[in-house]
């Protein structure tokens, strides 16, 4: 497993170096004046050449991409444009937000996916079969910003069982916390619940056509123990695929879902950094996700081989 884990962490490096470059260029491309972020739009000629030459932004394109990549090696992300705060402070910050939406977001989707997902390949073909189809495919096709208002008028405007914005941070008042994160999760959990469902439905179909599977019915054991403790276990492998597969999903998700219920977590703050043209805030927040994408994928190997030794990663 050591060998495996460094075999993969040097192969990611030439990946990690080509996303470096892709973030840099696509953040240079957007439209608008940096300068205008920095001094306004009062600002004359002679002033936004000087801060050009104070930030760097005079130099060629592959000079300031090195100088920027030296930096976050070390790392530094460098500061804000707008409001002059360490950037590597503000992802502190924000990480901690966006990581609990996340979390959240994944225990709602296995809640809500496995067991539908048992529940419909157990009873494949009904009715209940059906509507657990119907409802999952529903699910993805509704947009999160467009779930997350739904959920904002019936829960916080119609019922008022649960305030539709704000953020309190778990540690100041669990309770409270867990009230403000309830509506963002479920925007975002009930999507990746329909792609668990589905995944997991598929795989308990074909592992409960297998032999050892009618074996098991014909030594008299009860459906219950048949279904759970014989076929979910092994299903439950390409079910941690499609998991490890949609975070970057997720985090995408994340990113319309803060800014609808005002999260400060790390898509508002990329959401933001846009608006404002905050080239650092971009890139930063953008890189955060990225590494975050390959740990997840490392992890995901990791308990491939937890689920079933047998499983060569």
């Amino acid at each position: 497993m050591f060998s495996y884990f460094s075999r993969k962490l040097v192969q990611m490096l030439p990946v990690a170096f080509f996303v470096t470059v892709i973030v840099f260029a696509l953040t240079n491309l957007l439209p608008g004046d940096p300068t205008v972020t920095i001094l306004g739009e009062q600002a004359t000629a002679e002033q936004r050449a000087a801060v050009r030459v104070e930030y760097g932004l005079d130099q060629p394109a592959p000079v300031r991409y090195v100088t920027w990549l030296g930096r976050v090696v070390q790392g530094d992300f460098g500061r804000s444009l707008r409001t002059r705060e360490d950037v590597g402070d503000m992802l502190s910050a924000r990480i901690p937000v966006t990581l609990e939406l996340a979390f959240l977001s994944i225990l709602i989707a296995v809640a809500i996916g496995v067991p539908a997902g048992i529940i419909a390949a157990r009873f494949r073909g009904t009715l209940v079969d059906v509507m657990t189809s119907f409802l999952a495919m529903s699910s993805v096709a509704i947009p999160y910003f467009w779930m997350g208002i739904l959920l904002i008028m019936l829960f916080s405007l119609k019922l008022g069982w649960l305030p539709a914005s704000g953020y309190v941070k778990f540690i100041d008042d669990p309770a409270q916390n867990l009230r403000l994160m309830i509506l963002p999760a479920l925007t975002i959990g009930t999507a990746f619940a329909a792609l668990v469902m589905r995944q997991t439905r598929a795989s308990m179909l074909q592992i409960l056509s297998l032999d050892y599977i009618r074996t098991a019915r014909a030594k008299g054991l009860s459906e219950l123990i048949v279904v759970l403790r014989h076929g979910l276990r092994n299903a439950l492998i390409p079910v941690i695929t499609v998991i490890g597969l949609q975070i970057g999903a997720l985090l995408g998700g994340a990113v319309v879902t803060e800014t609808v219920f005002a999260l400060p977590g790390l898509g508002r703050m990329l959401v933001d950094g846009i608006f404002q043209r905050d080239f650092p805030v971009i890139q930063g927040a953008i890189l955060f996700i990225v590494i975050a994408v390959f740990a997840v994928n490392l992890c995901t190997d990791f308990v491939y081989r937890i689920l079933d030794p047998r499983v060569q990663v």
